[in-house]
Protein backbone atom coordinates (compact mmCIF):
# COMPACT_ATOMS: atom_id res chain seq x y z
CA UNK A 1 0.00 0.00 0.00
CA UNK A 2 1.31 3.41 -0.95
CA UNK A 3 0.47 6.00 1.69
CA UNK A 4 1.52 9.63 1.64
CA UNK A 5 1.21 11.24 5.07
CA UNK A 6 3.36 14.30 4.47
CA UNK A 7 6.68 15.28 6.03
CA UNK A 8 7.72 17.43 8.93
CA UNK A 9 7.85 21.20 9.08
CA UNK A 10 10.18 23.45 10.97
CA UNK A 11 9.33 23.50 14.68
CA UNK A 12 6.53 20.97 14.42
CA UNK A 13 4.90 18.21 12.43
CA UNK A 14 2.48 17.73 9.57
CA UNK A 15 -0.81 15.84 9.62
CA UNK A 16 -3.43 15.02 7.02
CA UNK A 17 -7.09 15.88 7.33
CA UNK A 18 -8.16 12.51 5.82
CA UNK A 19 -5.97 10.74 8.39
CA UNK A 20 -7.76 12.56 11.22
CA UNK A 21 -11.36 12.25 10.00
CA UNK A 22 -11.23 9.06 7.93
CA UNK A 23 -8.42 6.69 8.89
CA UNK A 24 -8.36 7.49 12.61
CA UNK A 25 -12.10 6.74 13.15
CA UNK A 26 -11.84 3.49 11.19
CA UNK A 27 -8.74 2.38 13.11
CA UNK A 28 -10.34 3.47 16.39
CA UNK A 29 -13.44 1.46 15.56
CA UNK A 30 -11.37 -1.65 14.92
CA UNK A 31 -9.41 -1.12 18.15
CA UNK A 32 -12.51 -0.51 20.25
CA UNK A 33 -14.07 -3.67 18.87
CA UNK A 34 -11.39 -5.71 20.62
CA UNK A 35 -12.07 -3.80 23.85
CA UNK A 36 -15.84 -4.35 23.70
CA UNK A 37 -15.74 -6.48 26.84
CA UNK A 38 -15.31 -3.25 28.81
CA UNK A 39 -18.47 -1.57 27.63
CA UNK A 40 -18.31 1.62 29.71
CA UNK A 41 -14.69 2.19 28.74
CA UNK A 42 -15.51 1.77 25.05
CA UNK A 43 -18.43 4.21 25.31
CA UNK A 44 -16.28 6.77 27.16
CA UNK A 45 -13.35 6.48 24.72
CA UNK A 46 -15.61 6.55 21.68
CA UNK A 47 -17.57 9.57 22.84
CA UNK A 48 -14.39 11.40 23.84
CA UNK A 49 -12.70 10.73 20.50
CA UNK A 50 -15.79 11.82 18.54
CA UNK A 51 -15.92 15.06 20.54
CA UNK A 52 -12.19 15.60 19.99
CA UNK A 53 -12.61 15.18 16.23
CA UNK A 54 -15.53 17.62 16.40
CA UNK A 55 -13.37 20.15 18.27
CA UNK A 56 -10.51 19.77 15.79
CA UNK A 57 -12.85 20.26 12.84
CA UNK A 58 -14.21 23.40 14.51
CA UNK A 59 -10.96 25.00 15.62
CA UNK A 60 -8.10 23.60 13.52
CA UNK A 61 -7.82 25.19 10.05
CA UNK A 62 -6.46 23.11 7.19
CA UNK A 63 -3.27 24.13 5.34
CA UNK A 64 -2.35 26.61 8.06
CA UNK A 65 0.33 26.26 10.72
CA UNK A 66 -1.16 25.97 14.20
CA UNK A 67 1.04 26.97 17.15
CA UNK A 68 0.72 25.52 20.64
CA UNK A 69 3.53 27.14 22.59
CA UNK A 70 6.84 25.98 21.12
CA UNK A 71 5.20 23.22 19.12
CA UNK A 72 3.40 23.71 15.85
CA UNK A 73 1.67 21.51 13.34
CA UNK A 74 -0.02 21.82 9.99
CA UNK A 75 -2.98 19.81 8.67
CA UNK A 76 -2.69 19.04 4.97
CA UNK A 77 -5.83 18.49 2.92
CA UNK A 78 -4.80 15.53 0.76
CA UNK A 79 -3.97 11.87 1.34
CA UNK A 80 -2.99 9.50 -1.49
CA UNK A 81 -3.76 5.79 -1.17
CA UNK A 82 -2.97 3.47 -4.09
CA UNK A 83 -3.14 6.38 -6.49
CA UNK A 84 -6.55 7.50 -5.20
CA UNK A 85 -6.82 10.90 -3.62
CA UNK A 86 -8.79 11.72 -0.48
CA UNK A 87 -9.19 15.44 0.07
CA UNK A 88 -10.81 17.44 2.89
CA UNK A 89 -10.53 21.22 2.71
CA UNK A 90 -11.53 24.13 4.94
CA UNK A 91 -15.07 24.32 3.45
CA UNK A 92 -15.51 20.68 4.50
CA UNK A 93 -14.73 21.34 8.18
CA UNK A 94 -18.29 22.40 9.15
CA UNK A 95 -19.57 19.11 7.74
CA UNK A 96 -17.02 17.22 9.86
CA UNK A 97 -18.32 19.13 12.89
CA UNK A 98 -21.89 18.02 12.16
CA UNK A 99 -20.97 14.42 11.35
CA UNK A 100 -18.84 13.73 14.40
CA UNK A 101 -21.08 15.71 16.74
CA UNK A 102 -24.00 13.51 15.67
CA UNK A 103 -21.83 10.42 16.20
CA UNK A 104 -20.86 11.64 19.68
CA UNK A 105 -24.54 12.23 20.50
CA UNK A 106 -25.40 8.60 19.73
CA UNK A 107 -22.24 7.15 21.29
CA UNK A 108 -22.83 8.97 24.59
CA UNK A 109 -26.28 7.40 24.99
CA UNK A 110 -25.22 3.91 23.91
CA UNK A 111 -24.74 2.53 27.41
CA UNK A 112 -27.98 3.81 28.94
CA UNK A 113 -29.86 2.88 25.76
CA UNK A 114 -28.46 -0.69 25.83
CA UNK A 115 -27.60 -0.52 22.15
CA UNK A 116 -25.00 -3.28 22.40
CA UNK A 117 -21.26 -3.57 22.84
CA UNK A 118 -20.44 -3.27 19.15
CA UNK A 119 -22.42 -0.07 18.54
CA UNK A 120 -19.56 2.38 19.12
CA UNK A 121 -16.87 0.41 17.19
CA UNK A 122 -19.11 -0.17 14.17
CA UNK A 123 -20.50 3.36 14.38
CA UNK A 124 -16.98 4.75 14.06
CA UNK A 125 -16.23 2.52 11.07
CA UNK A 126 -19.47 3.53 9.34
CA UNK A 127 -18.79 7.22 9.95
CA UNK A 128 -15.23 6.96 8.64
CA UNK A 129 -16.30 5.10 5.50
CA UNK A 130 -19.06 7.60 4.71
CA UNK A 131 -16.66 10.50 5.25
CA UNK A 132 -14.23 8.79 2.87
CA UNK A 133 -17.03 8.56 0.28
CA UNK A 134 -17.35 12.35 0.39
CA UNK A 135 -13.60 12.92 0.09
CA UNK A 136 -12.46 10.37 -2.52
CA UNK A 137 -11.37 11.27 -6.05
CA UNK A 138 -12.34 9.99 -8.61
CA UNK A 139 -15.84 10.16 -7.18
CA UNK A 140 -16.99 6.82 -8.61
CA UNK A 141 -15.04 5.07 -5.82
CA UNK A 142 -17.54 6.65 -3.42
CA UNK A 143 -20.10 4.07 -4.55
CA UNK A 144 -17.91 1.24 -3.26
CA UNK A 145 -17.27 3.04 0.03
CA UNK A 146 -21.00 3.56 0.55
CA UNK A 147 -21.48 -0.15 -0.13
CA UNK A 148 -18.84 -1.00 2.49
CA UNK A 149 -20.64 1.27 4.97
CA UNK A 150 -23.90 -0.54 4.17
CA UNK A 151 -22.25 -3.92 4.81
CA UNK A 152 -21.00 -2.76 8.21
CA UNK A 153 -24.45 -1.31 8.93
CA UNK A 154 -26.02 -4.74 8.41
CA UNK A 155 -23.80 -6.11 11.19
CA UNK A 156 -24.87 -3.22 13.42
CA UNK A 157 -28.57 -3.79 12.64
CA UNK A 158 -28.32 -7.59 13.02
CA UNK A 159 -25.62 -8.22 15.67
CA UNK A 160 -23.60 -11.47 15.64
CA UNK A 161 -25.35 -14.34 17.38
CA UNK A 162 -28.77 -13.40 16.04
CA UNK A 163 -30.29 -14.42 12.69
CA UNK A 164 -30.09 -11.71 10.07
CA UNK A 165 -33.44 -9.98 9.73
CA UNK A 166 -35.46 -9.57 6.54
CA UNK A 167 -35.33 -5.75 6.81
CA UNK A 168 -31.53 -5.75 7.00
CA UNK A 169 -31.31 -8.05 3.97
CA UNK A 170 -33.67 -5.84 1.98
CA UNK A 171 -31.68 -2.77 3.04
CA UNK A 172 -28.46 -4.39 1.79
CA UNK A 173 -30.09 -5.47 -1.48
CA UNK A 174 -31.29 -1.97 -2.33
CA UNK A 175 -27.97 -0.39 -1.36
CA UNK A 176 -26.11 -2.95 -3.48
CA UNK A 177 -28.43 -2.41 -6.45
CA UNK A 178 -27.77 1.33 -6.26
CA UNK A 179 -23.99 0.94 -6.45
CA UNK A 180 -23.64 -0.19 -10.12
CA UNK A 181 -25.85 2.68 -11.31
CA UNK A 182 -23.47 5.19 -9.70
CA UNK A 183 -20.48 3.34 -11.16
CA UNK A 184 -21.99 3.36 -14.65
CA UNK A 185 -22.73 7.06 -14.22
CA UNK A 186 -19.07 7.72 -13.48
CA UNK A 187 -18.08 5.85 -16.62
CA UNK A 188 -20.58 7.80 -18.75
CA UNK A 189 -19.53 11.13 -17.28
CA UNK A 190 -16.09 10.65 -18.79
CA UNK A 191 -17.76 10.80 -22.20
CA UNK A 192 -20.02 13.68 -21.15
CA UNK A 193 -17.04 15.81 -20.12
CA UNK A 194 -15.38 15.07 -23.48
CA UNK A 195 -18.59 15.75 -25.48
CA UNK A 196 -20.95 17.91 -23.38
CA UNK A 197 -23.19 18.48 -26.41
CA UNK A 198 -24.00 14.77 -26.76
CA UNK A 199 -27.58 14.87 -25.44
CA UNK A 200 -28.15 11.11 -25.55
CA UNK A 201 -25.09 10.50 -23.39
CA UNK A 202 -26.13 13.24 -20.97
CA UNK A 203 -29.64 11.82 -20.63
CA UNK A 204 -28.36 8.31 -19.99
CA UNK A 205 -25.99 9.56 -17.30
CA UNK A 206 -28.78 11.54 -15.63
CA UNK A 207 -31.17 8.57 -15.67
CA UNK A 208 -28.61 6.17 -14.21
CA UNK A 209 -27.64 8.68 -11.55
CA UNK A 210 -31.28 9.22 -10.62
CA UNK A 211 -31.99 5.48 -10.31
CA UNK A 212 -28.91 5.04 -8.13
CA UNK A 213 -29.95 7.75 -5.69
CA UNK A 214 -33.57 6.56 -5.64
CA UNK A 215 -32.36 3.14 -4.49
CA UNK A 216 -29.86 4.56 -2.00
CA UNK A 217 -32.27 7.01 -0.40
CA UNK A 218 -35.21 4.58 -0.16
CA UNK A 219 -37.39 6.81 -2.34
CA UNK A 220 -40.91 5.48 -2.90
CA UNK A 221 -41.52 2.70 -3.93
CA UNK A 222 -38.11 1.42 -2.75
CA UNK A 223 -38.77 2.49 0.85
CA UNK A 224 -40.06 -0.84 2.16
CA UNK A 225 -36.87 -1.68 4.08
CA UNK A 226 -37.14 1.41 6.28
CA UNK A 227 -40.09 0.36 8.52
CA UNK A 228 -38.85 -3.23 8.49
CA UNK A 229 -35.41 -2.24 9.78
CA UNK A 230 -36.77 0.08 12.46
CA UNK A 231 -39.17 -2.65 13.61
CA UNK A 232 -36.55 -5.41 13.81
CA UNK A 233 -33.35 -3.64 14.89
CA UNK A 234 -32.50 -1.91 18.15
CA UNK A 235 -33.99 1.62 18.02
CA UNK A 236 -30.66 3.39 18.51
CA UNK A 237 -28.90 1.33 15.85
CA UNK A 238 -31.76 1.86 13.41
CA UNK A 239 -31.93 5.62 14.02
CA UNK A 240 -28.15 6.01 13.68
CA UNK A 241 -28.04 4.23 10.32
CA UNK A 242 -31.17 5.92 8.96
CA UNK A 243 -29.87 9.36 9.98
CA UNK A 244 -26.22 9.13 8.90
CA UNK A 245 -26.55 7.19 5.65
CA UNK A 246 -29.23 9.35 3.94
CA UNK A 247 -27.57 12.58 5.10
CA UNK A 248 -24.16 11.58 3.72
CA UNK A 249 -25.68 10.31 0.48
CA UNK A 250 -27.53 13.61 0.05
CA UNK A 251 -24.26 15.50 0.61
CA UNK A 252 -22.70 13.31 -2.07
CA UNK A 253 -25.62 14.11 -4.40
CA UNK A 254 -25.31 17.85 -3.75
CA UNK A 255 -21.64 17.55 -4.67
CA UNK A 256 -22.72 16.06 -8.01
CA UNK A 257 -25.07 18.95 -8.67
CA UNK A 258 -22.46 21.51 -7.69
CA UNK A 259 -19.83 19.93 -9.94
CA UNK A 260 -21.77 19.44 -13.16
CA UNK A 261 -23.54 22.44 -14.69
CA UNK A 262 -25.54 20.35 -17.17
CA UNK A 263 -27.05 18.43 -14.25
CA UNK A 264 -27.94 21.30 -11.93
CA UNK A 265 -29.32 23.35 -14.85
CA UNK A 266 -31.59 20.54 -16.07
CA UNK A 267 -35.09 22.07 -16.32
CA UNK A 268 -36.84 19.01 -14.89
CA UNK A 269 -34.52 18.53 -11.89
CA UNK A 270 -36.46 20.58 -9.34
CA UNK A 271 -39.77 19.02 -10.44
CA UNK A 272 -38.38 15.52 -9.98
CA UNK A 273 -37.03 16.39 -6.53
CA UNK A 274 -40.40 17.85 -5.56
CA UNK A 275 -42.28 14.77 -6.77
CA UNK A 276 -39.93 12.43 -4.89
CA UNK A 277 -40.05 14.60 -1.77
CA UNK A 278 -43.81 14.99 -1.62
CA UNK A 279 -44.29 11.24 -2.22
CA UNK A 280 -42.03 10.48 0.74
CA UNK A 281 -43.74 13.00 3.04
CA UNK A 282 -47.25 11.96 2.03
CA UNK A 283 -46.58 8.20 2.13
CA UNK A 284 -44.72 8.35 5.43
CA UNK A 285 -47.31 10.60 7.06
CA UNK A 286 -50.34 8.61 5.93
CA UNK A 287 -48.82 5.26 6.98
CA UNK A 288 -47.79 6.75 10.34
CA UNK A 289 -51.39 7.82 10.96
CA UNK A 290 -52.57 4.18 10.74
CA UNK A 291 -49.49 2.48 12.24
CA UNK A 292 -49.77 0.22 15.29
CA UNK A 293 -46.09 -0.36 16.07
CA UNK A 294 -43.77 2.24 17.61
CA UNK A 295 -40.70 0.78 15.93
CA UNK A 296 -42.20 0.85 12.44
CA UNK A 297 -43.38 4.38 13.14
CA UNK A 298 -39.72 5.41 13.41
CA UNK A 299 -39.24 4.23 9.83
CA UNK A 300 -42.11 6.37 8.59
CA UNK A 301 -40.71 9.35 10.52
CA UNK A 302 -37.42 8.89 8.65
CA UNK A 303 -39.35 8.73 5.36
CA UNK A 304 -40.98 12.08 6.11
CA UNK A 305 -37.62 13.61 7.05
CA UNK A 306 -35.99 12.40 3.82
CA UNK A 307 -38.92 13.84 1.91
CA UNK A 308 -38.61 17.22 3.63
CA UNK A 309 -34.88 17.29 2.85
CA UNK A 310 -35.58 16.56 -0.84
CA UNK A 311 -38.25 19.27 -0.94
CA UNK A 312 -35.90 21.82 0.64
CA UNK A 313 -33.13 21.02 -1.86
CA UNK A 314 -35.57 21.52 -4.75
CA UNK A 315 -36.37 25.15 -3.84
CA UNK A 316 -34.27 27.75 -5.68
CA UNK A 317 -32.67 30.43 -3.55
CA UNK A 318 -32.96 29.67 0.15
CA UNK A 319 -33.79 25.99 -0.16
CA UNK A 320 -30.23 24.75 0.27
CA UNK A 321 -29.79 26.70 3.50
CA UNK A 322 -33.06 25.22 4.76
CA UNK A 323 -31.81 21.73 3.83
CA UNK A 324 -28.99 22.08 6.37
CA UNK A 325 -31.18 23.87 8.91
CA UNK A 326 -33.43 20.79 9.04
CA UNK A 327 -30.50 18.69 10.29
CA UNK A 328 -30.28 19.85 13.92
CA UNK A 329 -33.96 19.41 14.92
CA UNK A 330 -34.03 16.07 13.10
CA UNK A 331 -30.88 14.70 14.77
CA UNK A 332 -31.85 15.68 18.33
CA UNK A 333 -35.45 14.51 17.97
CA UNK A 334 -34.41 11.14 16.50
CA UNK A 335 -31.85 10.68 19.28
CA UNK A 336 -34.44 11.39 21.99
CA UNK A 337 -37.12 9.27 20.29
CA UNK A 338 -34.83 6.26 19.83
CA UNK A 339 -33.46 6.48 23.38
CA UNK A 340 -36.98 6.68 24.84
CA UNK A 341 -38.02 3.78 22.62
CA UNK A 342 -35.05 1.79 23.94
CA UNK A 343 -36.21 2.43 27.50
CA UNK A 344 -39.70 1.18 26.66
CA UNK A 345 -38.28 -1.86 24.86
CA UNK A 346 -36.09 -2.84 27.82
CA UNK A 347 -38.89 -2.43 30.37
CA UNK A 348 -39.36 -5.59 32.49
CA UNK A 349 -43.13 -5.17 32.16
CA UNK A 350 -43.08 -5.70 28.39
CA UNK A 351 -44.54 -9.10 27.49
CA UNK A 352 -42.28 -9.45 24.44
CA UNK A 353 -39.02 -7.49 24.91
CA UNK A 354 -38.48 -7.17 21.16
CA UNK A 355 -42.01 -6.08 20.31
CA UNK A 356 -43.24 -2.49 20.48
CA UNK A 357 -46.72 -3.02 19.07
CA UNK A 358 -49.58 -1.01 20.55
CA UNK A 359 -50.98 -4.11 22.25
CA UNK A 360 -47.70 -4.68 24.14
CA UNK A 361 -46.96 -1.07 25.14
CA UNK A 362 -50.50 -0.16 26.17
CA UNK A 363 -50.41 1.64 29.53
CA UNK A 364 -46.60 1.71 29.77
CA UNK A 365 -46.73 5.48 30.12
CA UNK A 366 -48.02 4.98 33.67
CA UNK A 367 -44.85 3.08 34.65
CA UNK A 368 -42.42 5.06 32.50
CA UNK A 369 -43.96 8.54 32.33
CA UNK A 370 -40.74 10.44 31.69
CA UNK A 371 -39.67 8.18 28.82
CA UNK A 372 -43.18 8.40 27.38
CA UNK A 373 -43.21 12.20 27.66
CA UNK A 374 -39.79 12.43 26.02
CA UNK A 375 -40.84 10.11 23.19
CA UNK A 376 -43.97 12.17 22.57
CA UNK A 377 -42.14 15.50 22.64
CA UNK A 378 -39.53 14.23 20.17
CA UNK A 379 -42.25 12.81 17.91
CA UNK A 380 -44.32 15.99 17.92
CA UNK A 381 -41.18 18.03 17.26
CA UNK A 382 -40.63 16.00 14.09
CA UNK A 383 -44.31 16.55 13.24
CA UNK A 384 -43.83 20.33 13.58
CA UNK A 385 -45.73 21.11 16.77
CA UNK A 386 -45.35 24.81 17.73
CA UNK A 387 -42.77 25.71 20.41
CA UNK A 388 -40.66 22.65 19.53
CA UNK A 389 -37.53 22.49 17.38
CA UNK A 390 -39.23 21.15 14.27
CA UNK A 391 -41.79 23.93 14.03
CA UNK A 392 -39.60 26.83 12.72
CA UNK A 393 -38.03 24.73 9.96
CA UNK A 394 -41.37 23.20 8.92
CA UNK A 395 -42.93 26.65 8.79
CA UNK A 396 -40.06 27.93 6.62
CA UNK A 397 -40.36 24.90 4.34
CA UNK A 398 -44.10 25.38 3.84
CA UNK A 399 -43.64 29.09 3.23
CA UNK A 400 -40.98 28.52 0.56
CA UNK A 401 -42.94 25.68 -1.03
CA UNK A 402 -46.10 27.77 -1.24
CA UNK A 403 -44.20 30.39 -3.23
CA UNK A 404 -43.07 27.70 -5.69
CA UNK A 405 -46.04 25.30 -5.85
CA UNK A 406 -49.13 25.56 -3.69
CA UNK A 407 -50.28 21.94 -4.39
CA UNK A 408 -46.91 20.60 -3.23
CA UNK A 409 -47.13 22.72 -0.06
CA UNK A 410 -50.65 21.45 0.70
CA UNK A 411 -49.65 17.82 0.16
CA UNK A 412 -46.65 18.34 2.43
CA UNK A 413 -48.94 19.79 5.08
CA UNK A 414 -51.26 16.78 4.67
CA UNK A 415 -48.35 14.39 5.20
CA UNK A 416 -47.24 16.16 8.39
CA UNK A 417 -50.86 16.13 9.60
CA UNK A 418 -50.85 12.34 9.21
CA UNK A 419 -47.64 12.21 11.24
CA UNK A 420 -49.32 14.32 13.94
CA UNK A 421 -52.32 11.97 14.06
CA UNK A 422 -49.98 9.00 14.50
CA UNK A 423 -48.39 10.76 17.46
CA UNK A 424 -51.76 11.36 19.13
CA UNK A 425 -52.71 7.69 18.71
CA UNK A 426 -49.36 6.56 20.17
CA UNK A 427 -49.68 8.85 23.17
CA UNK A 428 -53.24 7.70 23.83
CA UNK A 429 -52.20 4.03 23.81
CA UNK A 430 -49.19 4.62 26.08
CA UNK A 431 -51.19 6.40 28.79
CA UNK A 432 -54.31 4.23 28.51
CA UNK A 433 -55.01 2.30 31.72
CA UNK A 434 -55.66 -1.45 31.79
CA UNK A 435 -57.24 -3.78 34.32
CA UNK A 436 -53.85 -5.25 35.21
CA UNK A 437 -52.15 -1.89 35.72
CA UNK A 438 -51.79 -0.55 39.27
CA UNK A 439 -53.65 2.63 40.09
CA UNK A 440 -51.65 5.85 39.84
CA UNK A 441 -48.40 6.70 38.10
CA UNK A 442 -44.90 5.44 38.86
CA UNK A 443 -41.44 6.66 37.85
CA UNK A 444 -39.28 3.62 37.09
CA UNK A 445 -36.67 5.23 34.80
CA UNK A 446 -33.05 5.17 35.92
CA UNK A 447 -31.51 8.51 36.90
CA UNK A 448 -28.99 8.45 34.04
CA UNK A 449 -31.75 7.85 31.53
CA UNK A 450 -33.70 10.76 32.96
CA UNK A 451 -30.61 12.97 32.62
CA UNK A 452 -30.06 12.11 28.95
CA UNK A 453 -33.72 12.43 28.05
CA UNK A 454 -34.02 15.69 29.98
CA UNK A 455 -31.08 17.24 28.13
CA UNK A 456 -32.58 16.21 24.80
CA UNK A 457 -36.03 17.56 25.62
CA UNK A 458 -34.58 20.86 26.86
CA UNK A 459 -32.59 21.14 23.62
CA UNK A 460 -35.77 20.64 21.57
CA UNK A 461 -37.56 23.31 23.58
CA UNK A 462 -34.63 25.74 23.39
CA UNK A 463 -34.32 25.42 19.61
CA UNK A 464 -38.06 25.84 19.19
CA UNK A 465 -38.17 28.96 21.38
CA UNK A 466 -34.93 30.55 20.12
CA UNK A 467 -34.37 29.35 16.52
CA UNK A 468 -32.56 32.58 15.66
CA UNK A 469 -29.70 31.49 17.94
CA UNK A 470 -29.28 27.83 16.99
CA UNK A 471 -30.27 27.52 13.32
CA UNK A 472 -28.38 30.27 11.39
CA UNK A 473 -24.95 28.57 11.80
CA UNK A 474 -26.34 25.51 10.01
CA UNK A 475 -27.64 27.64 7.16
CA UNK A 476 -24.05 28.78 6.57
CA UNK A 477 -23.15 25.23 5.46
CA UNK A 478 -24.81 25.99 2.12
CA UNK A 479 -21.87 28.27 1.25
CA UNK A 480 -19.70 25.22 0.61
CA UNK A 481 -21.65 24.60 -2.61
CA UNK A 482 -20.62 27.70 -4.52
CA UNK A 483 -22.55 26.91 -7.71
CA UNK A 484 -25.75 25.76 -6.03
CA UNK A 485 -25.63 28.66 -3.59
CA UNK A 486 -23.79 31.52 -5.37
CA UNK A 487 -22.72 34.45 -3.20
CA UNK A 488 -24.99 37.51 -3.52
Amino acid sequence: MCLSFGGSIAGGSRLNAPVLWILLPIIAGIGLYFLRRWHRLVVSLGTGLALLLTLLAWQAPINETIRLGNWGFKINETLNILGRQFSLTNPDRPFMVCIYLMAALWFAATYVGRAGRIFVPLGFIITGLLTAALAVEPFLYAAMLVELAALVSVVLLSPPGRPIRHGSLRFLIFQTLGMPFILFTGWLLTGVEASPGELMLVNRAAILLGIGFVLWLAIFPFHTWLPMVTEEAHPMSASFVTLMLPFMIMLFGLGFLDRYAWLRNAPQLNNLLQIAGVLMVLTGGVWAAFQRHLGRMLGFIVMVEIGKALLASSIPGGGLALFFTLLLPRAIALAVYSLALSVLQSSPGLSNPRNLSFRDVQGMGRRLPLATASLSIAYFSLAGLPLLAGFPVLLSLLRLLSSVSMPVALLTLLGTAGLFIGGLRSLAILVMGTDTEPQGWQVQEHGTVILFLGIGVLALLAIGLFPQIFLPPLAELARAFIHLNPAP
